[in-house]
């Protein structure tokens, strides 16, 4: 193994704080590519004249590509240039929003969305890396904490920015795509001039192709499924059978060619570490959490409070605020005590009491209560999301930095997908009963949602007495993950955190033949 650029550079705090922004600027927009297209949906799809069916892959599209790609990224993080990996990532999502901006048909859209999907997956992926290879895990918390801030701002506004966008005549749809293209390139301009790192290369290393191709195909047939089941054909079913078998099939082929590979795309290695196991349970757990949570609210807002798809954007600043507030504060308290299990241990319980104080909400719940239990839920994500990263990072050795990131990250995507699936399967069953209590069939027709702006009052209190209660039911149904989520934090061991920076404790581990 050599090292191009030695010895490693000394990041002052000005050039961590520039390269930063660039990172934390490509980070927001990868992360509201895939929800600033939410409550644009039904204009995108009436405009290109696609079909019911179209609205879950225009979504899908990009989460599938963003969360299979994950691993792969995070494995050339270990053997290339780093800087150069997280330019590319931006660059392919300029690509993605520019073909998407111009879609003149859904299948031209659907494969922008692929493209965006790769982008998005290499940034979320390499920016936590880049992160752990400048800045010593002891001074990496208050910088997590922004991170884990702008994650949430992204997920969270996303729809918000959508709505506003749809709404405003002169700008339309096409600006959801069009609008981070700017950012993204003062993020590749400002990492071009800040980012510093050195290049690692072991000529002896080749990737592993095959493990690489097995484990995107087989997440990618667990995604289509968890798409697809419940609208396409039942959960139970010979479908599902197929698809979920075929899918296990092909992730155990998988584990056994990584077992053997040389240089595996995820070392299973890493997973005899207690911290790492418990962490990435938990970031799959968290995941549920924060995308279940965040999609369905939007809906209640509009369906149950009547609100528009803007005003259902800004009733879910209360959940940002909770994150952003608790992730920054507990960053700058890791970095000066030292200490986190704490913070990880009470964001378990502040993300269950959030999603067991949601599953009470009704049609005449106040926006005020609901703006409470949503800032309660946000506290807990925001104190759990990327301090488990930290904790990770912490504790394995600098080679593994980029394989252990970006499988908490993987896992936490694949969680929120899998999760908003089974969240929204259970809702819309839930809307199906209760319709057919109430109406004697469904509400709106089958996998409808209906217009409750040209429902008679008397039928529209009943619809929105529905939704309240199919929307409560899910939190119900997600607070046992949070409950589990809490029980791996728990579980973890607090270890002091590290005085020296990925790329030094490199050098280190090199220069003692490890």
């Amino acid at each position: 193994m050599s090292i191009e650029a030695a010895p490693t550079p000394v990041h002052s705090k000005r050039e961590v704080v520039q390269a930063m922004w660039g990172l934390m600027l490509g980070m927001f927009v990868a992360i509201l590519a895939g929800t600033v297209v939410s409550n644009a949906l039904p204009r995108i799809v009436a405009e290109l004249k696609g079909s019911q069916s179209i609205f879950a892959w225009i979504v899908t599209a990009e989460l599938l590509a963003m969360t299979a790609t994950v691993p792969l990224w995070g494995k050339l993080a270990d053997l290339y240039s780093r800087k150069l990996l997280i330019q590319a990532s931006l660059s392919l999502f300029v690509v993605g929003s520019l073909i998407a901006g111009f879609s003149q048909n859904v299948e031209m859209l659907i494969v922008s969305r692929v493209v965006q999907g790769l982008g998005a997956g290499g940034v979320t992926a390499l920016a936590t890396i880049v992160m752990a290879a400048m800045i010593p895990p002891r001074e990496l918390g208050k910088y997590s904490g922004m991170f884990g801030a702008v994650f949430g701002v992204g997920t969270v506004a996303g729809p918000l920015i959508g709505g506003v966008l749809v709404d405003t005549s002169w700008l339309g749809w096409r600006w959801c795509f069009f609008i981070g293209i700017p950012f993204t390139l003062a993020a590749i301009y400002m990492l071009q001039r800040t980012l510093r790192l050195p290049v690692v290369r072991n000529e002896k290393t080749k990737i592993d192709y095959l493990g690489a191709f097995l484990i995107v195909s087989g997440v990618s047939t667990l995604l289509i499924w968890s798409s697809l089941a419940g609208q396409k054909f039942e959960w139970v079913s010979g479908w599902t059978a197929g698809l979920v078998s075929l899918g296990v099939l092909l992730l155990v082929a998988a584990v056994r060619v990584e077992a053997t590979a040389h240089d595996p795309i995820v070392p299973l290695s890493i997973f005899r570490n207690r911290t790492v196991s418990l962490t990435t349970i938990a970031s799959a757990l968290v995941g549920i959490a924060m995308f279940g949570g965040t999609v369905f609210l939007s809906q209640y807002f509009q369906l149950s409070l009547g609100k528009t798809p803007t005003q259902a954007g800004l009733l879910g600043l209360p959940l940002i605020f909770g994150l952003l507030i608790s992730s920054t504060v507990a960053g700058q308290l890791i970095t000066k005590f030292g200490r986190w299990k704490a913070f990880l241990v009470a964001g378990g319980v502040f993300m269950v009491g959030g999603m067991l104080l949601l599953s009470t909400i009704t049609a005449q719940t106040t926006v005020f209560m609901v703006s409470v239990h949503m800032f309660v839920l946000g506290v807990g994500v925001g104190l759990m999301m990327q301090n488990l990263v930290l904790a990770a990072q912490n504790d394995v050795p600098a080679k593994d930095l980029g394989a252990t990131t970006s499988t908490l990250t993987f896992f936490r995507s694949l969680g929120g997908a899998i999760g908003v699936s089974a969240l929204g399967a259970v809702l819309a069953s839930k809307v199906s009963s209760l319709a057919a209590e109430r109406f004697g069939t469904t509400a709106g027709g089958e996998n409808a949602v209906p217009d409750i702006s040209v429902l008679p009052p008397e039928i529209k209190a009943v619809v929105a007495e529905i939704y309240a209660t199919a929307t409560a039911e899910i939190f119900l149904v997600g607070a046992p993950f949070a409950v589990l989520a809490l029980l791996a934090v728990a579980f973890i061991k607090e270890k002091p955190l590290k005085e020296t920076s990925g790329d030094d404790r490199l050098a280190a581990e090199m220069a003692a033949g490890h």
